[in-house]
């Protein structure tokens, strides 16, 4: 049965529209997940399974499992009386966060590097410049939705295993950048130049640009946030990631501005 998303909300929070069933936890989820991700739940918010069980109109089974998912995700604290709260921003996490994810994806571009088939190749260059329009128009669901959809893209050669973790830690990570953008909002400039800087050298099969530029542009993203979280904390794990790829004074990759895709595509 579906639901309105607004028919019922408990405190101001809408409704998961259920499109099946046996879909129920995974919606519920979901719902949870982007209400946290939007603020609409902020940090310190408590959950309690029985109090949305009844006002999503679902049972304690699926909740049990949709807070078991947030936890994995570090998005809620949850203990055995089946309350959960929202987590909230932490320098410390998200310094081991972003030093895992330059780590594993400087692996996946490089193994990615030269090896995007015509096709995928044409979809991460719709994607970008889906996120420019997305940025223009304010949108940052669509521009989150785009991006995920493009840091995939980059790592594509990748087992199905590592790309599972790729996308845990990036899931993880949205609500670090949707909190810079709202601190730095002109942040997008510099990122959208090292977006296009990124495709540009795993396109054109140029590993060893892209696994540098990959370390710096997730470097840059942890700096800023572990900044305005916790002011003069130094990014020790995030620095040592980017040491490991770059060396230990990373040379700064003049920009490369491509507008379109690549003349040269490997397949």
């Amino acid at each position: 049965m579906t639901r309105s998303p607004t028919d019922g909300p408990l405190g101001g929070i809408p409704r998961p529209v259920i499109t099946h069933p046996r879909r129920t936890s995974v919606e519920v989820h979901g719902h949870l997940r982007r209400l946290i991700l939007e603020g609409i739940l902020p940090p310190g918010a408590e959950l309690k399974q029985a109090e949305l069980a009844r006002a999503f109109d679902v049972s304690r089974t699926p909740l049990r499992e949709a807070f078991r998912m947030l936890q994995e995700e570090g998005l809620i604290d949850a203990d055995i009386n089946h309350r959960g709260r929202v987590t909230g921003l932490d320098a410390v996490d998200l310094d081991c966060l972003y030093a895992a994810r330059i780590s594993l994806e400087a692996m996946g571009v490089r193994i990615t590097a030269g090896r995007l088939a015509r096709q995928e190749v044409q979809e991460a260059s719709a994607r970008l410049h889906d996120m420019d329009r997305s940025a223009r128009s304010g949108d940052l669901v669509a521009w989150h939705e785009a991006h995920r959809t493009f840091h995939q893209l980059l790592v594509a050669r990748c087992t199905s295993t590592v790309l599972r973790t790729v996308a845990s830690y990036a899931e993880r990570s949205e609500r670090y950048v949707r909190a810079g953008q709202v601190r730095r909002p002109d942040g997008y400039v510099q990122r959208r130049q090292e977006h296009y800087d990124l495709f540009a050298a795993v396109a054109a099969g140029d590993a060893h640009r892209a696994v540098r530029l990959i370390a710096l542009h997730l470097s840059h993203t942890a700096y800023e946030v572990i900044e305005d979280l916790a002011a003069g904390r130094e990014a020790r794990d995030v620095r040592a990631a980017a040491d490991m790829i770059c060396g230990p004074e990373p040379e700064i990759v003049p920009p490369q501005v491509w507008t379109t895709p690549p003349n040269s595509v490997h397949t």
